[in-house]
């Protein structure tokens, strides 16, 4: 960690009298001309939620009593009895493994009665497999998504305008529908199911103070969390039913999480105040299409503005300048690399939020390669591949490791640089999908550094994805 500090000093320093980007040849990387096997991962690391029972159960009311477009659910609405998941479409190579993977979870973690059935069966949940261009021609905005009452795309399509799919009028959970592309990565598949299968049978809402759920527009966590098993244990207890209003619900969570979770038991003060509309309308400009890259940074920069009039000491700040941050990379290294640094500061000096913490890093290491610091860079990388594995986040894992190999080449250590580059190649399959992808993202990280440069006049900053949450 000492070493860690070093290399973000010195990133700090950097910032503070940072030259402009300068142009970057394009460079291919030097990959093996066969990949090697795709690497998923073994099984999840799940840790409880780290807050108080009276956090949690105003957590688990926003979630569940409000939709995302802020309009109140009158009733609490579940399934009641066993729960039956079908595939339909054409279903990926990857998607009976992790969804297999899912429902274990499901029946394991959160007590829920949930069963894969076959495709041609009857089912409380058909999970529809579409191409992304179909998709997006008719929810262009989504990446994946679940509608209640259908159970086919072609039934969707017939209902989009009708009441039949307004949640507000849904009294219980009957038959629901997710519906997400096939031709897209495994993990943006696995990704689908875990947020949208845990939505069809549970919360609707996504709150901005969630540090450690799905249940977020950030995205930073990919897969359900321990808060997230518990959010749907407590709505699948058997105290609780289909039909409840907000306040019979509120009477019976402190029994409920008092016995599923003792350890919430003593107050912490910890609830935090509510997000203002106008935080979440400048975040939803800043990360939304169809709107020009002045108006993005320009929206992030409120959204600074805002947290820091509301005095948040919390993620939602951290996350302001995240997105800052990533805008202003091609246009304000200097702006970007600061935002990043506050940002870091704030995500790892707090429990709870290393996943958060290894996004940031992840545009801090790019940094220290494109400066030639490559100790700094190995020392950042290295620090944070633990918490990215245990998240399961593929895509950011595979690209911190082509970082690290691109500075162990400056370093001179190629032996060590290919062993390094053939493992992020296993996880770049699983993160970004077909081979010419996972190229690309390995050839944006090798022009990155000092050895692709043709003329170099100061840091050469080059905007990076790492996929969901980045």
């Amino acid at each position: 960690m000492r070493a860690l500090a070093f290399a973000l000093m010195a990133l700090a320093l950097a910032a503070c009298a940072a030259a402009p980007a300068v142009e970057v040849p394009e460079r291919r990387a030097n990959l093996p001309t066969t990949l090697p096997p795709m690497l998923t991962f073994s099984g999840p690391y799940v840790t409880p939620p780290q807050r108080s029972n009276e956090a949690m159960a105003r957590d688990i009311l926003d979630l569940t009593f409000q939709l995302e477009s802020g309009r109140a659910l009158p009733v609490l609405t579940r399934f009641e009895g066993p729960i039956t998941v079908r595939v339909t479409g054409t279903e990926p190579p990857t998607l009976a493994a992790d969804l297999e993977r899912l429902l274990v979870r499901f029946r394991t973690e959160a007590g829920i009665d949930i069963r894969r059935v076959p495709a041609e069966a009857p089912a409380s949940i058909t999970v529809e497999v579409i191409t992304r261009a179909e998709l997006s021609r008719t929810v262009p905005q989504a990446a994946c998504f679940v509608v209640p009452r259908v159970s086919s795309w072609d039934e969707f399509r017939r209902n989009r305008r009708s009441p039949r799919l307004d949640w507000v009028s849904l009294g219980t959970r009957e038959t629901m529908a997710v519906f997400l592309p096939g031709d897209v990565s495994p993990q943006e598949i696995r990704d689908c199911l875990h947020e949208e299968l845990a939505q069809a049978i549970g919360p609707l809402n996504d709150l901005y103070r969630l540090p450690d759920s799905v249940f977020n527009d950030d995205n930073f966590h990919t897969v359900l969390t321990g808060f997230d098993m518990l959010v749907l244990r407590t709505i699948y207890d058997p105290a609780l039913r289909s039909g409840m209003t907000r306040e019979a619900v509120a009477d019976r969570l402190p029994a409920i999480l008092d016995r599923l979770n003792p350890a919430g038991r003593a107050p912490r003060g910890d609830v935090l105040g509510p997000t203002p509309r106008d935080w979440i309308d400048a975040i939803e400009t800043a990360l939304g299409p169809r709107v020009s890259d002045s108006r993005r940074i320009e929206a992030a920069r409120a959204a600074v503005r805002i947290a820091q009039a509301e005095g948040w000491r919390d993620g939602r700040y951290a996350f302001s300048l995240f997105v800052l941050g990533r805008l202003t990379l091609g246009v304000e290294p200097e702006v970007a690399l600061s935002a990043f640094l506050q940002a870091g500061s704030f995500y790892s000096s707090t429990p709870g939020m290393e996943i958060q913490a290894a996004h940031v890093a992840m545009q801090l290491s790019a940094f220290a390669l494109s400066a030639g610091q490559a100790d700094a860079a190995i020392d950042i990388v290295n620090a944070h591949l633990r918490d990215v594995a245990r998240a399961e986040n593929a895509a950011l894992l595979a690209t911190l490791l082509f970082v690290k190999a691109e500075a162990l080449e400056l370093e001179n250590r190629p032996a060590e640089a290919r062993e390094v580059l053939l493992d992020s190649l296993g996880w770049a399959r699983y993160g970004f999908g077909p081979e010419a992808e996972v190229r690309q993202r390995a050839g944006e990280i090798a022009a990155l550094s000092p050895r692709s440069r043709q003329v170099a006049t100061g840091p050469t900053v080059v905007p990076v994805e790492t996929g969901s949450g980045s």
